[in-house]
């Protein structure tokens, strides 16, 4: 890391940079998959499901790519970062809730337990845990929960990534697409 960044931060640059590599790929692999589904028809008659569904996976994967970005920045001490990751927390938490309700609203698809827990309580955890951190202003010990939160978004943007792509996979439209 760069002269003058906090020793506390510095010690998890490998880290931030191996997550935040990792959710940049994934954000691009999902514009890919979605690229390649723009022909099947149920996204055009059901267009809730790619905005509850696939779009919070890339938001996920983005916000694991923010979050490491600004600890691997050269802050000189952890208050500015911690501020940072409050904002970007507190807007996780409120794009979780507001996710959980556009979900509900989705027709001809009924969520299960796994799906209320990888698409709305466990992203909910990881924007919670990224606020406790940033108000505890990034102790040691809080910085395990950071991380803890980045490795879960991105674990549940591979998830939900899988998930959709089966979804479609296995569940062709019934009519070919629309010309």
């Amino acid at each position: 890391m760069a002269t003058g960044t906090s020793p506390l931060l510095e010690s998890w640059s490998s880290f931030y940079v191996m997550t935040g590599s990792s959710a940049a790929a994934l954000t691009g692999l999902m514009f890919i998959v979605i690229t390649l589904v723009t022909g099947v028809d149920r996204l055009r008659r059901n267009p809730d499901g790619v905005s509850a569904f696939s779009t919070p996976t890339v938001v996920h994967f983005c916000a694991a790519f923010l979050v490491s970005a600004v600890l691997c920045a050269p802050w000189n001490s952890v208050v500015a970062p911690a501020v940072v990751l409050g904002i970007a927390a507190v807007v996780g938490v409120a794009y979780a809730l507001r996710i959980t309700i556009r979900q509900k609203r989705v027709a001809g698809y009924d969520m299960d337990v796994e799906d209320w827990l990888c698409y709305t309580l466990l992203p909910l955890l990881a924007y919670t845990a990224l606020l406790v951190s940033a108000i505890l202003v990034l102790t040691p010990s809080a910085l395990y929960a950071v991380a803890g939160a980045v490795v879960l978004l991105i674990l549940i943007g591979i998830h939900n990534a899988w998930d959709v792509v089966t979804f479609i996979a296995v569940n062709p439209p019934k009519d070919p697409p629309s010309q």
